[in-house]
């Protein structure tokens, strides 16, 4: 009981925090977060955009619109003669509210495709560093092996010493003979 987590009343948590800014600072219990609220409305409209809604809506309008035409007139409950004044009220609704969470939900994936641009460009920035830098590694090291000896450097070398010792050994037998 000793390490249970404290939680922050809830009057304590709606304070104004100096890490927001004042125009996210919001009352709201459902809405207090903005990533909440962003999740809602992504699900709202992935919802929206699936063959299943469109099917589910379809065939609940057909349903209203059959019943509402065949069944008895004192059992219509949105009469044709009306013109389904209901009905249309009802898909007015869902489509004011369809609209803003689409919105909402299209500006939370542009925000999320910003950041992922500006981490390709980071990326892509640190791999042209890297391939500059290996670049210059490579063209260091062929310049290094220019300036390495060849093999027939180093045998005209080897042959031109091995020449000098045997004419230094002929030269001190001579000397020796001499004496």
């Amino acid at each position: 009981m000793a390490f249970a987590k404290r939680r922050t009343p809830r009057s304590q948590r709606n304070e104004a925090r100096l890490d927001s800014p004042k125009g996210l600072r919001t009352g709201f219990g459902m809405f207090e977060s903005r990533d909440r609220m962003g999740r809602y409305s992504e699900a709202f409209a992935r919802g929206m955009g699936t063959p299943w809604f469109l099917v589910g809506l379809s065939a609940f309008v057909g349903v209203w619109l059959i019943y509402n035409t065949s069944a008895p007139f004192d059992a219509q409950f949105d009469p044709r003669a009306t013109n389904f004044t209901l009905l249309t009220l009802i898909l007015s609704l869902q489509a004011s509210y369809a609209a803003p969470m689409i919105l909402l939900a299209q500006n939370r994936q542009d925000d999320r495709d910003r950041v992922q641009i500006e981490q390709d460009r980071q990326r892509a920035e640190r791999n042209l560093n890297d391939t500059e830098y290996l670049a210059r590694e490579v063209v260091a090291l062929r310049l290094a092996m220019t300036d390495l000896a060849s093999k027939d450097f180093i045998r005209s070398e080897l042959r031109s010493l091995l020449e000098e010792l045997e004419k230094d050994d002929e030269t001190k037998d001579a000397e020796k003979r001499e004496r």
